[in-house]
C-alpha cells in the first residue's frame, strides 16, 4: 500500500516537490527554518552537509535517544 506524506511545512519552497528519496541528499538548508548560515555552521562544526548527514550524526542520534528515554523514564 503506497503511503502519502505532505512534507511541505518541513521544507523550503524550492524542495517541496522533491521526492523523499532525493531529500536525503539535499542540503540541510532545504529544511524550513535552516538558513544558509545555519547550514555553514553545521558543516563547520560537525561536517554535516545533507539532511542524511544530520539525521545520522552521532550527536543528534545521542540527543534523540536521551530525549526519548527520558520520556519513558518518568
Amino acid at each position: 500500500m503506497p503511503i502519502s506524506v505532505n512534507l511541505d511545512a518541513a521544507l523550503d519552497k524550492a524542495y517541496e516537490s522533491s521526492q523523499v528519496a532525493d531529500l536525503a541528499a539535499a542540503p540541510v538548508s532545504a529544511l524550513a527554518g535552516v538558513s544558509e548560515a545555519d547550514a555553514e555552521a553545521l558543516q563547520k562544526a560537525f561536517n554535516i552537509k545533507t539532511i542524511a548527514d544530520l539525521a545520522e550524526n552521532k550527536y543528534v542520534l545521542a540527543a534523540q535517544t536521551i530525549n526519548n528515554l527520558s520520556k519513558i523514564a518518568k
